[in-house]
């Protein structure tokens, strides 16, 4: 009866995650971050829902075999997670607005990055790579909550949409990247990962490189970012067009080709969340996804966000442990530095580039708490640093209150400076040069 006992698990698992966000929804609590509520509820630090039900039930799997297969399940939500978010990344609108994107890029990431080094630094001075974790956890954005603002703003196509978008991708871009390369230096710590890793730079030894360890590690990872962008786009095109567009095999070939590139990125020692973006900034870019209907994009989307993208966040709210945060002062301490210091750190760094873009006070403040929100890409970094060891279990419970602390309330934020600072997005200055030229085409044709 093993099999029994699994599957009222997994009837349960699937109830909560269900139910309870549409429930929150009401509260306006995002479902991700209704989500992470169930899994720290019903997790060992929690209630242990699942552990008393198996006892309940008295026969079937081991409950630590139940854990491991939600974890499994939440791994290969990872990889939709993370693809889903590469392939929103549209790459031509990085380069329509230049100099904006570049002030937004620079200073959104430089700032915050800074203010986490600073932030860890004050409670772990003697970690090094810890700090640069702690940095990329702190540059990185949200993609999923900004893109969402954008579009309900309908500023998709302005000036200031097509900047706070862009800078989102390329920060997330350069976050991930520093997160490999502190994955990369951590696993050198550890002999028993090196030993079984299938990673070519685990297996040599940076003394021998030096200081161009580093350099020689970054350039083969954009080497291997710049190669998945051009060869799957063109194996995608090949096998997509055999297939008929409500063929669902189409999914299958998508999951073994985002897989392929992520054993790739593992053979050089590229973390599991980098991969699975480059695979989909690069199978986004067939034409199969872009046909009447968006057919195969849709089905993706149901598979991820419907069945094993909750999956992930359950096992992220699992490894939550909030009775950390009452067992000692400085725990507590540790998550108001990292909400006040992102925080601060965002919305200065976001007002200073639009600022200094010719952008009014407004509408700097406004972009800079577009950028405050951490969760999907954030949230799955600090899994798998807490998972290497390379930050401990309170900075994760930090990084965990962070999301919950800046998803919830910064929208309606968002909107309310909207609302009561009257901010327009259809002033001269906002429009993009190509729309200013059309409407004068139109004027003269008029």
């Amino acid at each position: 009866m093993a099999g029994l006992t699994f599957l009222i698990m997994f009837l349960l698992l699937i109830a909560l995650t269900a139910i309870v966000p549409q429930i929150l929804r009401r509260f306006h609590v995002p479902g991700v971050v209704s989500i992470l509520l169930i899994g720290i509820l019903i997790g060992p630090n929690g209630i242990d829902l699942i552990r008393k039900l198996n006892h309940f039930l008295g026969r079937g799997y081991p409950t630590d075999q139940l854990y491991l297969v939600v974890e499994a399940m939440g791994l290969l939500g990872l990889v939709f997670l993370m693809a889903l978010a590469g392939m929103e990344v549209n790459l031509r609108i990085l380069l329509s607005e230049k100099r904006v994107v570049g002030w937004l890029s620079l200073l959104t990431f430089s700032i915050p990055a800074l203010a986490g080094y600073f932030v860890y630094s004050l409670f772990e001075p003697q970690d090094g790579i810890g700090k640069w974790v702690y940095a990329s956890l702190f540059a990185s954005h949200s993609v999923g909550i900004v893109f969402p603002i954008i579009r309900e703003l309908k500023v998709m196509k302005t000036r200031f949409g097509v900047a706070v978008l862009a800078s989102t991708v390329i920060t997330d871009i350069a976050s991930l990247i520093l997160l490999a390369v502190c994955i990369q230096l951590k696993r050198h710590q550890i002999p028993s990962r090196v030993a079984g890793s299938i990673s070519i730079f685990d297996h040599i030894d940076p003394t021998v490189l030096g200081p161009w360890f580093i350099v020689t590690f970054i350039a083969v990872v954009l080497a291997y970012i710049g190669l998945s962008l051009w060869l799957v786009p063109v194996a995608a095109r090949t096998i997509f067009d055999r297939l008929h567009p409500h063929d669902d095999t189409r999914l299958t070939f998508f999951l073994m080709g985002v897989l392929v590139v992520v054993f790739l990125g593992e053979l050089i020692g590229v973390s599991i969340i980098v991969g699975a973006f480059i695979a989909g900034m690069a199978v986004v870019r067939a034409p199969a996804f872009h046909d009447k209907g968006h057919i195969l994009h849709k089905k993706i989307e149901g598979a991820g966000h419907g069945v094993l993208i909750p999956f992930l966040f359950l096992t992220i709210g699992m490894k939550t442990d909030m009775r950390i945060l009452f067992s000692a002062w400085e725990n507590s301490a540790i998550v108001l530095a990292t909400v006040a210091g992102l925080v601060v750190s965002k919305v200065g760094s976001g007002w200073l580039a639009m600022w200094v873009s010719g952008f009014t006070h407004k509408k700097g403040l406004c972009a800079g708490l577009m950028t405050v929100p951490q969760l999907s890409a954030t949230l799955a970094a600090a899994a798998v640093a807490l998972e290497l060891d390379m930050i401990r279990p309170e900075f994760f419970n930090g990084i965990v209150c962070l999301s919950i602390a800046t998803t919830i309330p910064v929208p309606m934020l968002v909107h309310l400076l909207i609302t009561k600072g009257n901010i327009q997005f259809d002033e001269i200055q906002d429009i993009q040069p190509e729309t200013i030229a059309e409407i004068e085409l139109e004027d003269e044709l008029a």
